[in-house]
């Protein structure tokens, strides 16, 4: 009896710790949606994305691909971004990494703001962040800018992304 207590105890600390390393749940509502929004950045240029989720590798990386536009001019849209989160178990934090059509790579850090997903790294001289403010199942509030401290210190961007029911 004993013998199936220490298995029963080894079993349940290792799900809980698998669990724990691989929890991207806050991504769920995203998942298997199509995401879109449009707006204007602050110097007056147009935003649009449509951007599509889903797990990979049995639930450990979000992969994200949007469409945007993908030159200078605005005058082409099409594929424009490929993005990845996961959980990095040595920090106890999201990681993202997105690749965009120009050669670029964006990396920075996913946190949790209960339904909120604030994504924040560097451009250039800059910290930005990117926060998915949760208002229903088929919306968010999306902002671009410089939020420090809980507070929104300049807002680059500011729209919603909605998916379809």
């Amino acid at each position: 009896m004993r013998t199936v207590k220490i298995f029963l105890l080894i079993a349940m600390v290792s799900i809980s710790v698998q669990s724990q390393e691989t929890d991207l749940s806050i991504f769920k509502n995203l998942v298997e949606k199509t995401w879109k929004a449009e707006g204007k950045w602050g110097d007056g240029t147009l935003f649009k994305q449509e951007t599509i989720f889903k797990y990979d590798l049995d639930n450990t990386l979000v992969i994200s691909k949007s469409k945007g536009f993908t030159d200078k001019n605005q005058t082409k849209y099409g594929s424009r971004n490929h993005g990845i989160r996961k959980f990095d178990s040595e920090t106890k934090t999201i990681k993202f990494w997105e690749f965009d059509i120009f050669g670029g790579v964006t990396t920075g850090t996913v946190t949790i703001d209960k339904k909120n997903l604030i994504y924040q790294y560097q451009y250039g001289e800059s910290l930005v962040t990117d926060m998915w403010e949760y208002v229903d199942d088929y919306t968010y509030n999306f902002k671009v800018g410089d939020y420090t401290d809980g507070n929104w210190k300049q807002v680059y961007l500011e729209t919603q992304f909605k998916a379809e029911k």
